[in-house]
């Protein structure tokens, strides 16, 4: 049979799908009780960072067709067991993030319909959410395809709606004054709110896991990167800018930014349309991070660092060994833990693929200068190199403890990449 593929607006939709989440119906409130009026400059940063660490992407994206992501560029530009330590960190993040967002939605879920917030039913809609989304990605990328793209467009109605009624209802007087005053000036932490806003950009990384599912992937990912990271920036300055224009600081102050402020001018319908735009949202990121999730434990595999049964498709061309085992773990991660403890994880450990993948293209080019990428950074080194060093500054923002939690995964992987050395490997490569 002839395997379905994603075309360039369905690899654009996956990408927006995959960033655009839980992070900006909430990030709002968060970012303005951190920074007032002034976090419309660390949205702006954020971006700059995001589009930065995205073009690095891009660029490592355009020498391969293969799925796995960072994992394949570590490997081709340093080897085997850094190749190892940042896809067995890439396969145990995206694993966590979509149990992160498996709980997120039954939290969203349980704040609209109360009931639902016996632990109970919470659990069961976890595993109802992810055992079909299991399900659907077992029965082909088509299927997948087709949901997505419903879906992607579904999470962008309500927030266009909010974009294109809320500008005329902003209040120009609330954004000054523009740096937080008295008290909130002297908590107030440029680092900590960038670091915070960030986790909203988090995801475009993911756009390049699934290569081998997608039309000419040397050529499309690359520019789907750039139209994506485009439209989401664009669409989070804007949303923000809205919410901060529409409240004030009456902001800060709602758990619900997005819905607070588009019932003020759209009334309480347009409350409950951003409300389910929040749970098509989650939803939708769930759907995404199924999909991507097991094909970077593929990647693995296929180079004889993971038990070679992970490698095995089923008659609808789809990974579904691999599709199992990162659902029934995401499942039982995603009971044992809260939203919020399992994003914190993720986020501060989302560094261990952005400074290895901006790293690895300052290597691929001296190392395979005849076969460069369909998509090259400009202006040489400077923008990996700006924005290897800005990563790291932003990741000592993070308090010890998520910074331990978070890489700690890299001190895990080490036995692991050893025993799969001496039993996979070393085999696939006399097989070889």
């Amino acid at each position: 049979m002839v395997k379905s593929k994603f075309g360039f607006w369905s690899i654009v939709l996956l990408g927006i799908n995959a960033i655009i989440g839980s992070g900006i119906f909430l990030l709002p409130n968060q970012a303005y009780a951190l920074s007032g009026a002034f976090s419309l400059v660390v949205v702006l940063f954020d971006a700059v960072l995001a589009m930065s660490l995205a073009l690095c992407f891009a660029e490592a994206s355009g020498r391969f067709h293969r799925n796995g992501g960072p994992y394949i560029y570590a490997r081709a530009a340093f080897g085997n067991f850094i190749g190892f330590e940042v896809g067995f960190m890439k396969a145990a993040i995206s694993i966590i993030a979509w149990a992160a967002m498996a709980n997120g939605f039954a939290t969203a879920l349980s704040a609209v319909v109360p009931v639902l917030n016996d632990p109970f039913y919470k659990n069961a809609i976890i595993i109802l959410l992810m055992g079909s989304l299991g399900l659907i990605n077992v029965l082909g990328v088509q299927v997948s395809k087709i949901i997505n793209n419903i879906v992607t467009v579904g999470k962008l109605l309500p927030l266009l709606l909010f974009i294109a009624v809320g500008l005329f209802y902003v209040n120009a007087g609330n954004f000054t004054p523009m740096l937080p005053t008295g008290a909130a000036a002297e908590t107030f932490s440029f680092g900590a709110a960038a670091l915070l806003i960030f986790y909203a950009f988090t995801g475009f990384e993911a756009i390049a896991e699934a290569a081998e599912d997608m039309e000419n992937p040397q050529r499309n990912i690359p520019r789907a990167i750039m139209v994506v990271m485009g439209l989401v920036s664009l669409f989070y300055f804007l949303i923000l800018a809205i919410s901060i224009g529409v409240l004030g600081p009456d902001l800060a102050n709602t758990k619900t930014p997005i819905a607070t402020a588009a019932a003020v001018f759209l009334g309480s319908a347009g409350g409950f349309l951003v409300t389910a735009g929040t749970l098509v949202s989650i939803g939708g990121i769930n759907l995404a991070s199924s999909f991507l999730t097991p094909r970077v434990i593929v990647a693995i595999a296929d180079d004889h660092m993971l038990p070679p049964v992970f490698s095995r498709y089923s008659r609808f061309g789809t990974p579904y060994v691999a599709i199992l085992f990162a659902t029934v773990v995401g499942i039982l991660i995603a009971l044992s833990g809260s939203f919020t403890t399992l994003a914190a994880i993720s986020v501060v450990s989302r560094f261990a693929q952005y400074v290895p993948t901006c790293l690895a293209i300052l290597v691929l080019r001296r190392k395979d200068p005849e076969h460069p990428s369909t998509l090259s950074v400009p202006w040489g080194p400077v923008i990996p190199v700006v924005a290897i060093l800005v990563s790291l500054w932003l990741l000592v923002q993070a308090d010890a403890q998520k910074i331990l939690i978070g890489l700690g995964g890299l001190i895990i992987a080490m036995p692991f990449y050893f025993i799969m050395k001496k039993q996979y490997l070393q085999q696939g490569a006399q097989r070889d």
